[in-house]
């Protein structure tokens, strides 16, 4: 008998989204748990989403205990604090309402609370989770991580500076709630760093050695709902027609890469993110254009794809010349988003050469670089930091 080739696709078990669906959080949790440790952060809560979501479960009759010191990036010590809260406030469900940094904490304090240890203790496959997580409902207020959609938690271990790069069916949230309703209240920073960061995420997962037919049916609607959305967000927050459309391409692009994997942007921008305090979305977009440009000849032909997205006139181009229009056409958008290099977000030049070294070695020790088309050595790696360092998008050949 002939051998096939299987794939696993993993999905929450209820994704419930589109506007208004944040009013259906009280019925939903109420059907988990009794309980909720609702796992946020200060800028959720001053935007009022906070008290709203208390406001909707009381109406159910569910109690809650709050966690709010989430900030940027995700560090090991928020994992500890909120589930020191979770046990002393006897919750039995968790809800994480925010941005990526939210929910990859909730993922972390749902599998720990039940099957203990370090939340680094699972990295890398080292402790397998073998009890049920705690329930875990995601509802993302940003349009660009995925993650109440992956089965992925990227926690920094404050002692080594490395950002923790966890992949396990447990981490994946039960159930994801995406509104676009709270997403209006991004500002255009935001707005543009997690859209290009979604839309790295649809195009590593397009162009990943994993990826198969259900992750590319994904990634290629992701990338046309970016492409043809993310500007008009960008541009005008109040179009809840593309904030719609964001939402769900940034749900997309989330489960094609849990699925097919990331690669080299990815690999590239956790350091970045852990020794320099750089926002996951806003690392990604600054590595985009460059590694886009490296891995273009071992891509062609799936750069192709998403270069006709970008110029429906290239349908008749050729796999090369539509390929280009790709790469030049990303430099453009993350141009147009005012997306800064690294030495524009402030990066000092003697402190980033001197750990240019070992952000080549994390990057590749975190494994997603193995997934792109062309594998970078080490000192490939560290040529690219360095050209993003103070990368130029705006150049007058760029549609040359």
């Amino acid at each position: 008998m002939q051998n096939k080739t299987y794939h696993t696709f993993l999905t929450p078990t209820t994704i419930q989204y589109g506007r208004g669906a944040f009013q259906a959080a009280g019925e939903i949790t109420k059907q988990k748990g009794k309980k909720a440790l609702i796992v946020s952060d200060k800028i959720m809560d001053d935007l009022g989403y906070v008290s709203e979501l208390r406001t909707i479960f009381q109406k159910e009759n569910i109690e809650s205990a709050l966690y709010l010191d989430v900030a940027s990036e995700p560090v090991d010590r928020y994992v500890t604090e909120s589930l020191d809260i979770f046990i002393a406030e006897n919750c039995n469900v968790i809800i994480s309402l925010g941005g990526g940094s939210c929910i990859d904490t909730a993922k972390a304090v749902a599998v720990v609370a039940t099957n203990g240890g370090y939340i680094g203790d699972y990295k890398g496959g080292g402790k397998i989770a073998g009890r049920d997580p705690i329930p875990h409902i995601a509802i993302p207020t940003t349009a660009g991580t995925g993650s109440e959609a992956t089965d992925v938690t990227v926690i920094t271990n404050t002692t080594s500076q490395v950002k923790m790069m966890i992949k396990q069916p447990a981490f994946l949230p039960e159930v994801a709630i995406i509104d676009p309703l709270l997403t209006i209240s991004s500002p255009k920073s935001v707005t543009a760093a997690t859209g290009v960061d979604a839309l790295s995420h649809a195009i590593e997962a397009y162009i990943s050695k994993r990826s198969h037919p259900m992750t590319d049916t994904l990634a290629i609607s992701a990338m046309k709902l970016i492409v043809e959305n993310l500007k008009k967000c960008y541009e005008n927050g109040d179009d809840l027609d593309a904030r719609e459309a964001m939402s769900l391409g940034a749900l997309q692009a989330g489960l094609a890469f849990s699925n097919a994997s990331v690669c080299l942007v990815h690999g590239m921008s956790r350091p970045i993110g852990a020794l320099f305090n750089v926002p996951h979305g806003v690392s990604n977009a600054m590595l985009l254009p460059t590694v886009l440009e490296f891995t273009k000849d071992a891509a062609i032909s799936r750069l192709a794809d998403l270069g006709r997205i970008f110029d429906k006139s290239a349908k008749d181009l050729s796999d090369q010349e539509a390929s280009e229009i790709a790469v030049t056409s990303v430099k453009q958008l993350c141009s147009e988003l005012n997306i800064p290099n690294l030495k524009g977000w402030g990066i000092d030049k003697t402190e980033f050469d001197k750990v240019l070294s070992k952000m080549a070695d994390d990057a590749l020790a975190s494994g997603s670089p193995q997934n792109t088309p062309i594998v970078p050595a080490k000192e490939e790696i560290e040529k690219l930091y360095l050209k993003c360092f103070d990368y130029q998008l705006e150049t007058e050949d760029m549609f040359n």
